[in-house]
């Protein structure tokens, strides 16, 4: 018995140990945790229990035979975060550069299927230099195995993908399939394919960080919701992260206890400028109605026009969407389009109510748009918002004109309460413009068509540049004092809290993609 327990020791030595000690400190020069070290500052500690540990490899050709290594190139296993259960995996770059083969793809797979099975989140740490070339379609196979369980697990328990070195080529099907993606930012970097390929086919001069780097994902593309400075900054995302979500769909995201005061918050009297055409920071709103220090902002460098994150109210779990004036406007278009539509659909899966901040002054005109799609895109944060059974819940801080109010979570499709503050305007458009357009007539022919257009615009306003008459068809359930608006979200979201809606019964919808 002891010569077995003394070659299991070896085994396992050897498979915690990886590519070799060599190995291990190449990866510290660079900046770079180690899969193992990675799990355990990720985890509560002594928490984790692998799963997998000896697995290897079966390919016999190229001599790859003569190398097999325990493990197999990633660690797999279950462990708690904050007491939580999770599953999670970590490509092992220092086996075989991280590279996915059948028996890798299949401990990836078996850790998927455990989590569904069991309504745990699951986490990829994703550190790999690609399929593993000697295997053949036996690797290709292998991804398409993840993939599907990707999409099988998608909105039955929440899954996050952590880029912790390279992602290339069909891997990164994965984490775009996943609900959360993060980067590291200096040492990951994603793409479809890879430098060298394009420099050939289309003969563009560009390296890995600037074609797939953190911060490329991060403000152009929008693959990737966060950034992280380092591999400890990424693991504390992940933990953060979690806390606002509940295990898997069944359930609902763990309240915080919280005592309630008199919830009045001075600070929101003063945000929105006097002049309607001035900007102001909607994360002012925000920090203004949360919890203390509990915003956490999703996407934060892409599409900024519109801002998305989780927070806690009176020590509930919501989702934020709300209008950037900062940028643009506030106008949607067609990113902030699908960023908003994407976020809404994960908060929806996962039983996070909602609340939606407005000031928008609709949709942004022009040729690029058009001919990039608005109409569909725009028509994703529709559909999104429509679908969503979860509690929803309106606050207009100014402008709500045209398509957009009807996109954003109106009355007419389905919001739960609708709240305005004093200075919200809600028209089809702005004065100015709907001036023009109706006293056109009237303009032309007056001795001086500016002061008739001053005086028609004014008469607009006076009409329509104000909450009242939405307040008294009942789109608008209140039109509140900002300095409340923490108080009586709070008492909304509380009300709220049992609703039951359910879909006409369908196999799926066909969001239009």
């Amino acid at each position: 018995m002891k010569d077995k327990l003394d070659l299991l020791q070896d085994k396992i030595d050897e498979a915690q140990l990886g590519g070799g000690l060599k190995r291990i400190d190449a990866q510290h020069a660079k900046g770079k945790l180690t899969a193992r070290e990675r799990i355990h500052l990720l985890l509560d500690p002594g928490s984790f229990e692998e799963i997998g540990m000896l697995v290897a490899h079966r390919c016999t050709d190229f001599g790859m035979e003569q190398q097999q290594i325990p493990g197999d190139g990633v660690v797999t296993g279950y462990g708690t975060i904050d007491a939580r259960l999770v599953y999670v995996f970590a490509q092992d770059f220092t086996v075989f550069g991280g590279s996915l083969s059948e028996t890798h793809a299949e401990k990836i797979c078996k850790i998927m299927e455990l989590a569904m099975r069991n309504g745990a989140p699951v986490i990829g740490l994703n550190d790999s230099g690609g399929a593993r070339i000697q295997e053949g379609v036996n690797s290709l196979g292998g991804y398409a195995d993840i993939f599907y369980r990707n999409v099988m697990a998608s909105g039955v328990v929440p899954q996050i993908s952590a880029i912790m070195g390279p992602c290339a080529g069909g891997a990164v099907y994965s984490p775009a399939i996943t609900d959360f993606t993060i980067m590291v930012e200096n040492t990951s970097y994603m793409f479809v394919t890879g430098p060298n390929v394009v420099k050939t086919v289309t003969n563009e001069e560009v390296t890995s960080e600037e074609l797939g780097g953190a911060m490329t994902h991060a403000t152009k593309s929008g693959v990737t919701h966060l950034t992280a400075a380092n591999d400890v900054d990424c693991l504390d995302k992940i933990r953060r992260l979690l806390g606002y979500m509940p295990q898997n769909c069944e359930e609902k995201p763990i309240s915080h206890p919280y005592t309630l005061d008199e919830e009045w918050r001075e600070e929101l009297m003063g945000i929105v400028p006097e002049n309607p055409n001035h900007p102001y920071d909607i994360r002012d709103v925000v920090k203004g109605i949360v919890d203390e220090s509990t915003f956490m902002e999703l996407h934060e460098n892409y599409a900024e026009n519109i801002v998305v994150g989780f927070a806690r109210l009176a020590g509930r779990s919501i989702g934020i969407v709300g209008n950037q004036p900062m940028s643009l406007a506030g106008v949607l278009d067609v990113e902030s389009s699908r960023k908003g539509a994407r976020f809404v659909r994960f908060c929806d899966s996962f039983n996070i109510p909602l609340l939606v901040l407005v000031d928008v002054p609709g949709f942004l005109p022009g040729t690029d748009q058009e001919w990039n799609g608005i109409i569909t895109n725009g028509a994703k944060l529709l559909y999104a918002f429509s679908e969503a059974t979860v509690p929803r819940v309106t606050l207009i801080t100014r402008k709500a004109y045209g398509g957009a109010y009807d996109v954003m979570n109106s009355k007419h499709i389905g919001a739960d309460m609708n709240f305005a503050w004093p200075t919200a305007e809600i028209a089809v458009m702005g004065a100015k413009g709907a001036s023009e357009i109706i006293f056109r007539k009237e303009i032309m022919e007056a001795a001086s068509p500016e002061e008739m257009l001053a005086q028609k615009e004014q008469e607009y306003k006076d009409a329509f540049a104000h909450p009242y008459r939405a307040a008294q068809r009942g789109f608008i359930d209140e039109v509140i004092d900002p300095r409340l608006s923490r108080r009586k979200l709070i008492r909304a979201f509380a009300t709220l809290e049992s609703k039951v809606a359910r879909l006409p019964r369908k196999k799926h919808g066909n969001i239009p993609l």
